[in-house]
């Protein structure tokens, strides 16, 4: 359908990780599927983050962390979102995630994993088939 809205992604970078390769390689994968990709760039706050959720209203949020700091940014980031009232965006982390991590996430309200070497197609359908919207 002509008239049928984008899905629109912000590809954050949480925390002091300089390292953004796979997250501008997963932003333009996204896009190159017709998705509306906004990448923050890197050295994001929780804050800075939530706020750019507030300004765009994304309907996923994909964050990117490699520094090891995801148990410590991706909360922060969850407790952001809920003093703001926003509980219908799909948030996702990609990186090195150990396993014995993840359940600890979810109970964050992180909803994917997508680690180095995940296939582009599989984090668009990820995205397709798990909007909250």
């Amino acid at each position: 359908m002509a008239n049928e809205r984008r899905i629109k992604v912000l590809v954050c970078k949480p925390g002091l990780d300089g390292h953004d390769r796979g997250a501008k390689v997963v932003a333009r994968g996204l896009r190159d599927s017709g998705m509306e990709v906004i990448y923050t760039g890197l050295h994001q706050t929780p804050k800075d983050i939530v706020n750019t959720i507030i300004q765009e209203d994304p309907d996923a949020v994909l964050l990117s962390i490699l520094s090891g700091a995801h148990n410590a940014l991706c909360p922060k980031i969850m407790e952001e979102l809920e003093k703001n009232n926003i509980d219908d965006v799909l948030v996702a982390v990609g990186g090195i995630i150990p396993e014995e991590d993840k359940e600890f996430l979810r109970k964050h309200g992180l909803r994917g994993f997508y680690g180095p070497g995940t296939e582009i197609k599989t984090i668009v359908e990820f995205v397709k088939n798990n909007l909250k919207r």
